[in-house]
């Protein structure tokens, strides 16, 4: 059977950004990454019940000349070391090379999931923006927004709306327990037959 996985935006998911004008910024070095309140905890709860951890992040200052790319791998090295991650998916693209990976293109998601043989109808994308939800929704992913109140675009329909990747972690998981429940309520009961 394919693995589960939770997909993660990484500024405003695992790590704070810098908000200007109520947008979120990335942090431009290692020494400003700062792994938000309940995360460590939240993906060790993740794992536990079987979820492959993939972050999914579109860093397109390295196109745009703002960032070194070199940067944006210390800073993922960082959380490698930190957290329990299986994948670290980068888009360095801006918006004009028209890419696959691009979010809310599902790009990154399908390239992850081709990888680690991932069933992304059993799989969720958690983001702080619309692009990350709409990127689940390509994907085939069910997609839990963290909703921080940025003075942006809101996403269109997501399955829950949550103020911290720990309160989406609960719906996750009491999402996947009662979906487990039902299977094996029905199986039950089909056995009976």
């Amino acid at each position: 059977m394919s693995a589960r996985a939770v997909f993660l935006d990484r500024d405003g998911v695992i790590i704070r950004p810098e908000l200007r004008n109520g947008r979120p910024y990335p942090p431009v070095s290692v020494d400003q990454v700062e792994v938000l309140p309940g995360v460590s905890e939240s993906l060790a709860r993740l794992r536990a019940a079987g979820f492959r951890l993939i972050v999914v992040t579109n860093q397109p200052d390295v196109a745009r000349g703002q960032q070194r790319r070199e940067v944006v791998e210390a800073i993922h090295a960082e959380l490698r070391a930190r957290l329990p991650l299986d994948d670290i998916r980068v888009c360095y693209h801006d918006e004009t090379d028209e890419c696959d990976c691009r979010k809310p293109r599902p790009g990154l998601l399908l390239e992850a999931a081709r990888h680690a043989m991932v069933d992304l109808g059993r799989s969720f994308m958690v983001g702080d923006r619309w692009r990350d939800i709409e990127a689940g929704h390509r994907a085939g992913c069910s997609a839990v927004f963290i909703d921080y109140g940025y003075a942006e675009a809101r996403p269109e329909q997501p399955d829950a709306c949550c103020g911290s990747l720990p309160e989406a972690v609960d719906w996750i998981l009491a999402r996947v327990a009662a979906v487990d429940q039902g299977i094996s309520a029905r199986g039950a009961h089909e056995s009976d037959q």
